[in-house]
Order: C-alpha cells, then sequence, then structure tokens
C-alpha cells in the first residue's frame, strides 16, 4: 500500500504508534456509532483496532494532517459488493471517520476524492460505492459534494452496537461518471 498525499493531508498506513490519536477521536460518541461501532473504552481497544488494520486485506490509511503531524480519521477502501448484480465489476466500498475536532473543514471531501483518484486511475476500478446509514447528514453531503450518486437503500441490524436497526443508503460512482465529473471539474 503506497501513501497518498492532498495539499493537507497524507493517507499512510497505520502505525502502532497512532495509539493516542485514534483513541482521541475513537471514543466520541459522535463517530463510532455513525459507522456501525461503540466508541473505544480505552486505549488498548484502540490498539488492538490498529492491529486488526494492519492485518487486514483491505487498503486502510490514517488521515494525518499534515500541519499538525497528527492522524484525525481514517479511510479505507474495502471489498464489498452492496449490489449482487453488478458483482462482476471490479469495486470496492469506500468508508472514513474524522475526529469531530476537524469537522466541517472539508478533509473528507479532500481524502475521498484523492482514495477515489487511486481507485479509478491506479487499481482500475470499475465502480465505488460508499454507504451510510440514514441518521448520518455529514457523511451524506460528502457522498453527494464528492460526485457519488444514491443507488438504493436496505435494512440492516448493526451487531456491534447491540442489533440496533438501521436503514443504510447506497451510493456509488461509475468511473465514466468520475472521468466525466474530474474532466468538468479541471476545464472550468
Amino acid at each position: 500500500m503506497r501513501e497518498l498525499q492532498t495539499e493537507r493531508l497524507l493517507l499512510r498506513p497505520w502505525k502502532e504508534s497512532d495509539v493516542k490519536d485514534l483513541y482521541d477521536y475513537a471514543k466520541s460518541d459522535l463517530v463510532g456509532p455513525n459507522a456501525g461501532w461503540k466508541p473505544h473504552k480505552d486505549e488498548e481497544e484502540s490498539k488492538e483496532i490498529i492491529q486488526m488494520f494492519l492485518e487486514s486485506n483491505d487498503v486502510l490509511y490514517a488521515i494525518e494532517l499534515l500541519s499538525e503531524h497528527k492522524v484525525i480519521g481514517s479511510i479505507g477502501l474495502h471489498d464489498r459488493k452492496p449490489d449482487e448484480t453488478l458483482s462482476h465489476l471490479n469495486q470496492k466500498e469506500i468508508g472514513y471517520v474524522l475526529n469531530p475536532a476537524y469537522w466541517g473543514k472539508g478533509y473528507v471531501p479532500e481524502a475521498v476524492n484523492r482514495v477515489l483518484e487511486h481507485g479509478f486511475e491506479d487499481l482500475y476500478l470499475d465502480i465505488v460505492w460508499c454507504g451510510h446509514y440514514d441518521f448520518n447528514h455529514n457523511s451524506k453531503r460528502v457522498n453527494e459534494k464528492c460526485g457519488f450518486n444514491y443507488r438504493f437503500s436496505e435494512n440492516k441490524i448493526l451487531e456491534r452496537l447491540d442489533g440496533q436497526e438501521v436503514v443504510c443508503l447506497y451510493y456509488s460512482i461509475l468511473k465514466s461518471e468520475y472521468q466525466n465529473g474530474k474532466n468538468v471539474t479541471d476545464a472550468s
């Protein structure tokens, strides 16, 4: 996995030394439940999660804010196929979380756009998915800002949140949609 950089962010592999930064946001009630997991109880739990990230086959990046040399979130490309009728396509699903202290500054769209570029241009993906729960309005805004199109919704039971029932809304962007949007953006 290679590092990806934007103007303000470094998307890089996780390190065991990131445990304090991860716990700083993973303990928040504003983060985990929006992503389908309980807030972390202590740094030991965050350390276990980093170890899981390091052993995962998914592409999981720490989002490091260059100006502070601090991990402020995470973003990943997961091997998921929300729509089985499209399982023949080369695809991934983006997932992300961000420390609430950094919300509203455009960091997640910046990271998502860089990961989309990497996915389509380097990994040769045909489609990238992004989902959010119906109550997560921040993620809905990110999806729309980044050019994702709503496709469908389904009911889910979140085992890691004590069986909470939610509606998950799925968005995607095809490579052709990405290229058309990028070309329009580049031309203006």
